[in-house]
């Protein structure tokens, strides 16, 4: 599903030059769960990043599903996030003028996969599913941070994406909260047959991963398997 080779990215910093990641390589398989640990400033995020299309290396590629994105243009960049990838971010990004249900509807608008009755009615399954059928018609301030972050994994699921990443997705909640979302998660991949790449901190949540890719100032230093727990 993801296959990483040489990958560089480098930031200006005035006169100097910041390796962000240094060198990077490595493959993940379809359908496998992956933590990606290390200490703030590591380059967790913004491989991330690398990875969804939303920055670009300096060099190197990434291949999403045999496509190597770093060949796109922006506009086939979009469209490939809108039908393979999902994104759950730590700080939710729902649109706060829009309810729980316009908000898992968006994607699909965008995208056009799906008419506006489908798109409702997709919707409506999604927040059934992270058990949230009586707020559909609410909107992100009427609802709690375990809530809102519930509505953010369904918007990732809505275009039935084959990868999806999450950025520190219960850095926000606490954690008996923190771990019935990751448990939807977890079960959501499951249930969808996706990719997941999960960028933490916390160590019992990267325990439950089949791997742990673990990096230090922009270089992979570790690449551990392991059964989920």
């Amino acid at each position: 599903m993801i296959a990483v080779r040489n990958l560089v990215k480098t930031i200006r910093n005035g006169p100097h030059e910041v390796q962000i990641i240094r060198d990077m390589s490595f493959d993940v398989p379809s359908r496998q769960f992956v933590a990606v640990m290390g200490p703030s400033g590591s380059g967790k995020s913004t491989l991330l990043g690398l990875i969804a299309g939303l920055d670009w290396p300096s060099s190197g590629s990434i291949t999403i599903d045999g496509q190597d994105i770093t060949k796109l243009r922006e506009d086939e960049m979009a469209q490939l996030r809108g039908t393979k990838l999902g994104f759950v971010f730590q700080s939710y990004h729902l649109i706060p003028t829009l309810t729980a249900l316009e908000n898992v509807m968006l994607p699909m608008e965008f995208n056009g996969a799906t008419n506006g009755s489908g798109a409702m009615d997709r919707a409506a399954y999604l927040l059934e599913s992270v058990g949230l059928t009586g707020r559909r018609d609410h909107y992100p301030a009427q609802l709690s941070g375990g809530e809102q972050q519930r509505v953010a994994i369904a918007r990732a699921f809505a275009g039935e994406p084959k990868l999806l990443m999450a950025d520190e997705p219960t850095g926000n909640l606490d954690n008996a909260t923190g771990v019935e979302v990751v448990d939807l998660m977890f079960r959501l991949n499951r249930e969808h047959g996706t990719t997941l790449l999960l960028v933490t901190h916390d160590g019992a949540l990267a325990a439950r991963c089949a791997r742990r890719l673990s990096l230090s100032a922009g270089r992979l230093i570790g690449d551990e398997r392991a059964q989920p727990q």
